[in-house]
């Protein structure tokens, strides 16, 4: 799976090879500032459209202070991960200097974070089952 989370990843994408790979992706993130904590991740096991693009892209964000993220995903729909318990409302990540807003009750656990990521990669990109999704009303 290729990553981009860094203004230079937008010429040579982080490949992620393993699950040590994703925890490593997960801890630049976490260790980010503000501007640089969110990361577009593409399959290479799913194919490209008809103008070369990806079909998918999985967003994955980290807040190293509250040890939460986001989890986005888009192919045929837009899905953002859910937690019922977190109250927090719209909050926003960055990827290279671009804030993405993501609307209430998006944030989870960095546990359900890494192993969303891990299923994304291990499944050939589909989407992951093991947290709850939502659609959102903006995005």
């Amino acid at each position: 799976m290729q990553a981009y989370y860094r203004r230079e990843h937008g010429d040579e994408p982080v490949l992620l090879r393993s699950s040590s790979d994703v925890d490593a992706l997960i801890d630049a993130l976490l260790a980010s500032r503000p501007s640089e904590n969110l990361a577009a991740l593409y399959s290479l096991e799913r194919p490209l459209m008809s103008a070369g693009v990806p079909d998918h892209e999985l967003l994955v964000a980290a807040d190293g202070e509250l040890q939460v993220g986001v989890i986005g995903f888009m192919d045929d729909g837009n899905f953002v991960s859910f937690d019922p318990s977190n109250g927090r409302g719209e909050t926003s990540y960055s990827i290279m200097g671009s804030v993405t807003e993501f609307p209430s009750r998006s944030e989870i656990p960095i546990a359900l974070v890494r192993r969303a990521v891990k299923e994304f990669l291990s499944f050939g990109g589909q989407r992951p089952t093991c947290i709850q999704w939502q659609e959102p009303e903006f995005w």
